[in-house]
């Protein structure tokens, strides 16, 4: 039985190349950001549909999929209002509050077969994520709710994500951690060591690859991050160079930001302001420099050949290709969820198919639906 993905909140395509990399077709990514569509259609086969979700019908977004086979509708809605980076705002006051609710709706009309939806851990925490896991839970699906340390999977950075996942032909589990040993842990030396990138230096770009520069740094900074040790805090410097916020009692435990990473680590959750060097521990850690936009992509799980920026783009903006790519689904984590759809498609249509046939047990009844959990992931429950 053939699959096709549309991809809600698409970005510039981390899911989709992820979905799309391990053989599930994507009809199409829909986002309301226009920017977002010359890399997404310059590195994947599916269509970019230039719009608002809360002012897209469901009819049109069912018109994407072909007329046969099972539909899974993915999506990412924009986290910024449910993350602990949300600095205490009220989140029911902005704008991207109610894309899931939108998200909800669109279930609610098409009742796909596979339903998946990645976001930050926090959403857990607000009504609007509940009233979308009881609208699964009504309309009969199965599912599976998994607190994700994306390091478990290959993604090189401790990126934490709710990963829900339903379907309506059985039960459904996230697959389990592929990246469990000390051999296999995924670091920042192995996404963007050796031999990978040339070096920069602070404020230059790589003449091979315009994405793979770095953001000048001020004299003070370039001198704190040539007292910064991979791994250390703002400790190691000298007194004159430590910030008045971290003298105060208040500010003496934030330890990350200005920091160096360390190369046989895991890289920290790549935000939106990874480019900068004073954002929190993205200093590069050997050369004297914040990590570089490609850098940042690389720790994401981008290929290092995805293209960002048309040839003849002379203006690049650090703030919008910053979002880009720390809003994007890692594309080693969709190829994850990927696969369990896959597994779980021919795990059911086998059993249907033995079922008919006397051969074996009858698929349970997806009427009865159940809130599962997938072993190998922390419960939240």
């Amino acid at each position: 039985m053939d699959v096709t993905a549309v991809d809600l909140f698409c970005g510039v395509g981390g899911l989709t190349h992820g979905f799309e990399s391990i053989g599930i077709p994507v009809a199409a990514g829909i986002d309301v950001n226009p920017d977002c569509r010359y890399p997404f259609e310059a590195n994947n086969d599916a269509e970019f549909v230039e719009a608002d979700i809360a002012e897209t019908s469901s009819d049109e977004i069912a018109s994407l999929y072909p007329d046969d086979g099972y539909k899974i509708l993915a999506g990412c809605a924009p986290c910024q209002p449910f993350s602990n980076l949300n600095n205490g705002r009220d989140s029911e006051e902005m704008d991207d509050w109610s894309l899931l609710r939108e998200f909800g709706r669109i279930v609610r009309d098409i009742q796909p077969e596979l339903v998946t939806m990645e976001n930050v851990i926090e959403i857990r925490n607000h009504q609007v994520y509940s009233r979308f896991v009881d609208t699964l839970f009504k309309l009969g699906y199965d599912i599976s709710v998994n607190k994700v340390n994306c390091t478990d999977y290959g993604v090189p950075q401790n990126r934490k994500r709710l990963v829900v996942l339903a379907s309506q032909i059985g039960d459904i589990s996230l697959i389990n951690p592929t990246h469990t040993t000390y051999e296999d842990r995924p670091t920042v030396r192995k996404a963007i060591g050796g031999d990978t990138l040339n070096p920069i230096k602070a404020g230059e770009a790589d003449d091979e690859d315009p994405l793979h520069r770095s953001q000048s740094l001020a004299d003070k900074n370039l001198e704190r991050i040539r007292q910064s040790e991979p791994g250390g805090t703002w400790r190691d410097w000298d007194n004159e160079l430590v910030l008045d916020c971290h003298r105060k009692d208040s500010g003496s435990t934030y330890d990350a930001v200005y920091g160096r990473m360390e190369w046989d680590s895991a890289a920290p959750t790549i935000t939106t302001q990874f480019y900068g060097y004073g954002s929190g521990r993205f200093g590069h850690p050997e050369q004297d420099r914040a990590i570089s936009l490609r850098e940042g992509a690389m720790l994401q799980t981008f290929p290092k050949e995805y293209s960002f920026l048309k040839e003849d783009q002379d203006e690049i903006h650090y703030n919008q290709i910053g979002r880009f790519i720390g809003n994007a689904v890692p594309v080693r984590l969709a190829k994850v969820i990927g696969e369990t759809t896959n597994q779980h498609i021919k795990h059911n249509v086998k059993d249907r198919n033995a079922s008919r046939d006397g051969t074996g047990t009858e698929v349970r009844d997806v009427a009865q639906p159940q809130r599962a959990e997938s072993s190998g992931v922390e419960s939240i429950q």
